[in-house]
């Protein structure tokens, strides 16, 4: 296939590995994208790097698209666009706005395979898509709602720290924390979008969930103007936004904390969070954050890669492949995995 390497104003995370390692061989090699909400998230880093090393496994490249900074759907837009340009075999797409991308560059998709990975388009526009790799998020937040309750078995007041109402996977996430937390015996018809308000002991407050919390300063803003206000016992992030910078969190959140520890009032704080580094393990060892429930950035890089080779090879591919979560705790060195519920496939 010939290749157009016209750039433009794209930003590219460096993933080609494995170039001087490609195997003579008589088939060409394959050259496949992952287009990120933004590329210097950690989450995208992690995916861009598991998708680069299983490709370089098989004589492939993977490359890392798209913008830094705050992610818009307008960026993410042009990012398709020109990825589109670079006659790739294939397109894993973290969706943004789905209507938007759907009337604007994915317009131009023709028959080159796209699959999204991470945050999925809406129903009405995933016959765009041949695939979707990631979280089950409607489980990652009973996930969530389930270390709530073990954390804070006689319940409370609870806030959820959530991404834009655009994207279907935060949704899915605040839904399934709400659907863990309600519990099955709940008697009175409820939506899903109802907050919680006093079944099996959980409420949430007026002006919880917390939306928009994509800009990490902005996260940590909210937080620290929370508890500043309002009462809380459980703290939920649906996203490692408040902890994208822990020296920041640490420095803004440790002294309030202390505080209302000492009025008995410290709330319970869980984040879904990357692979976590030691700045972030030390939040979790001294005692900041209770308990990380990880997004497995790395493995969904991997799992997309090997969808989208099977389907340049002309394969076929599960509609949906789920990847399991981990749970990260004080003092514990490794990972604890957790499956998704009984029924589910992988």
């Amino acid at each position: 296939m010939k290749r157009q390497f016209s750039f433009r104003l794209l930003t590219a995370t460096g993933l080609l590995c494995g170039l001087l390692l490609v195997p003579l061989t008589n088939a060409e090699p394959s050259q496949f994208a992952l287009v990120a909400k933004r590329v210097d998230h950690p989450f995208f880093i992690q995916a861009g790097e598991g998708c680069a090393e299983a490709a370089q496994a098989k004589g492939d490249t993977c490359l890392l698209l798209g913008a830094s900074g705050v992610e818009h759907f307008r960026l993410q837009n042009q990012a398709l666009e020109q990825a589109l340009d670079r006659g790739l075999d294939g397109i894993a797409l973290s969706v943004t706005h789905s209507k938007w991308l759907a009337e604007h560059a994915l317009q131009r998709m023709g028959k080159m395979p796209l699959i999204t990975f991470e945050a999925d388009f809406e129903p009405a526009e995933r016959y765009l898509r041949r695939g979707y790799v990631g979280l089950d998020n409607r489980v990652f937040g009973q996930q969530l709602g389930l270390l709530a309750q073990q954390l804070r078995p006689q319940g409370g007041y609870l806030c959820v720290l959530n991404g834009s109402m655009r994207e279907n996977n935060y949704q899915e996430r605040l839904q399934g924390i709400r659907e863990q937390l309600r519990g099955s015996e709940t008697q009175v018809e409820v939506r899903a979008a109802d907050r919680l308000s006093g079944e099996n002991g959980w409420s949430e407050p007026n002006r919880c969930p917390l939306f928009r919390a994509e800009k990490p300063e902005k996260a940590v803003f909210q937080l620290v103007a929370l508890l500043k206000a309002q009462k809380v016992d459980v703290i939920i992030s649906t996203g490692s936004w408040p902890i994208y910078h822990a020296d920041v969190f640490r420095q803004q959140l440790s002294p309030l904390l202390a505080e209302l520890d000492k009025k008995g009032k410290r709330p319970t704080i869980i984040i879904a969070s990357n692979e976590p580094d030691a700045a972030k393990r030390a939040l979790l060892d001294d005692g900041l954050i209770q308990a990380y429930l990880s997004l497995e950035g790395r493995e969904i890089g991997r799992q997309s890669y090997r969808i989208l080779k099977r389907l340049a090879q002309g394969e076929s591919v599960p509609e949906k492949v789920f990847v399991d979560s981990r749970i990260y705790l004080p003092k514990v060195s490794t990972a604890i995995p957790i499956a998704p519920r009984e029924g589910v496939s992988q």
